[in-house]
């Protein structure tokens, strides 16, 4: 039974449900097709979810969101990347940073040509080539000068905020453009007898919603995707072991850096993300070597300033949802999976889903090549991720506790075996179209880790010294110069988008 797809219905809100109502909104605005929202107060949301990456500048700009006033309504804060902390060993730091590390230079990426660099006794780190790690590392953050003619690539960014606030300023601008909210908790879901698709839901007060398209926004329960359709779960524990997490929010410091912090703690690590208004902190942890009482208290001997509630926990099992769209629901946020927030790609995965749903939107009714397509592109996608935060994990010197020497022994996936290989001995980067992570970034990881490839690209040695030289020269003072143009991060907020205070109780 063929049906004509016009009503869509959004179980849950939060970030994910209301990411998923503005943007079909946007796109469905003066068509004939409906949006209805439904969500519980009572229930409310996970929330943890506060740092981004600059996928979310594309998704904003696309559902007209207006930068300025999105970061005054979400307290948000600029992210230029993400320092690790003790990842490597104690006492060690790196940079993961958006955006690139000097130019491409004869067909090849910048790192070969640093390799060759080192290799001849040059000592300039290839931080020095990246202006989102030299503007990060001061505090900075701004726009190039009309004038600015340098080659080196401008900075690359996302943002922290309020996942709450971001939450509440969709929902404004979603029921501005015709949504319609329904408040109350979903008790019985209703199955098409003919092919068991969803035909309505029913809500504590009796009230039925009928569909023709569901989306699943309900967390991890997965209530639609999981529970009624039973679309099963692939568990990644073997892979990536943290299954706790304690999340609290303190007082902000004197000065918003901007970037997030992640610290490699005795079980698993720890999160700090600044806002306007406030410091987002977090402690995720494997419950095999750590109880929830001793990770709540060490995160709060760990905090920048005063805590602003007691620590709030959440258990979760790293995977994903082996269908991500089963007949007539497609399941987005935690109701499609959990890759921990390690690398900020939570709300990532909502819009990449957003994106292909509304490129490869049912019309007329359900085909399942279509269906097949979009979850073969989810896993892979999600696969890909997961090798990258184990990564993080995997290659490391640290063996100082229980929770560490068990790291090391973790199994890698195949697919993250064949990137380490071809980088030790090479230092090739081999990515596929359309891969979330790019050279730059695997590059950036794998040497904060630690290994150093034994060899470069042949075609790095196609120019000479004296002009490799010269170009470096050239390339490092254009990033210093660059950077000295940009104010202080927190002067450049205050300048253009501060927040307006937050009433206490809401704060």
């Amino acid at each position: 039974m063929q049906t004509k797809v016009r009503k869509i219905v959004i179980v849950g809100g939060g970030t994910a449900g209301w990411m998923a109502a503005a943007a079909f909104a946007k796109a469905m605005a003066g068509s004939e097709f409906s949006i209805e929202l439904v969500e519980s107060e009572e229930i409310g949301t996970v929330g943890v979810g506060e740092a981004t990456i600059p996928s979310i500048l594309e998704f904003n700009r696309a559902t007209g969101l207006d930068e300025v006033e999105f970061i005054r309504a979400t307290q948000a804060s600029f992210k230029l990347g993400i320092e690790f902390v003790d990842w490597r060993c104690q006492g060690h730091a790196y940079m993961h940073p958006f955006g690139y590390y000097g130019v491409q230079m004869e067909g090849i990426y910048f790192h070969h040509f640093w390799l060759r660099h080192c290799a001849q006794g040059g000592t300039l780190p290839y931080d020095a080539f990246c202006s989102n790690i030299v503007a990060a590392r001061a505090g900075k953050f701004g726009r190039p000068l009309p004038d600015d003619r340098t080659p080196v690539p401008h900075l690359a960014y996302a943002y922290h905020f309020d996942a709450g606030l971001y939450a509440a300023f969709l929902r404004k601008f979603s029921e501005a453009l015709g949504v319609q909210r329904h408040e109350g908790k979903v008790v019985d879901v209703q199955l098409r007898a003919t092919d068991g698709f969803i035909e309505s839901i029913k809500l504590q007060d009796g009230r039925v919603i009928a569909g023709d398209f569901f989306i699943d926004c309900s967390g991890f329960r997965g209530l639609l995707i999981e529970q009624t359709l039973k679309a099963g779960y692939e568990d990644w524990s073997e892979f990536l072991p943290c299954d706790r997490a304690m999340a609290v929010p303190c007082e902000r410091i004197a000065a918003t850096t901007p970037y997030t912090r992640s610290t490699a703690r005795e079980a698993g690590w720890q999160w700090r993300i600044p806002l306007q208004h406030r410091t987002g902190n977090g402690y995720v942890y494997c419950s095999q070597f750590m109880s929830d009482d001793e990770a709540a208290s060490l995160l709060l001997t760990r905090l920048d300033g005063k805590a602003l509630n007691t620590p709030r926990p959440l258990k979760f099992v790293t995977g994903r949802r082996k269908e991500v769209w089963k007949k007539n629901c497609v399941a987005l946020g935690l109701a499609s999976g959990f890759l921990e927030p390690l690398e900020s790609t939570s709300i990532h995965l909502v819009l990449a889903s957003i994106q292909r749903l509304l490129f490869m939107f049912p019309g007329d009714g359900f085909d399942q090549a279509t269906i097949d397509k979009f979850n073969a592109l989810v896993r892979v996608e999600t696969e890909e991720i997961r090798d990258f935060l184990v990564l993080h994990y995997t290659v490391t010197e640290r063996n100082d506790t229980p929770f560490w020497r068990h790291c090391q022994a973790i199994g890698k996936p195949d697919t993250l075996k064949q990137k380490l290989a071809m980088f030790e001995r090479s230092a090739n980067i081999v990515i596929s179209v359309g891969e979330l992570f790019r050279e730059p970034s695997w590059f950036a990881v794998l040497m904060g880790q630690g290994p150093f490839p034994k060899s470069y690209h042949p075609f790095a040695n196609n120019i000479s010294g004296a002009e490799l030289a010269r170009r470096f020269d050239l390339m490092s003072s254009d990033v210093q110069k660059r950077v000295q143009t940009y104010p202080m991060h927190d002067d450049f907020i205050r300048t253009h988008c501060a927040a307006p205070p937050m009433p206490d109780r809401m704060a």
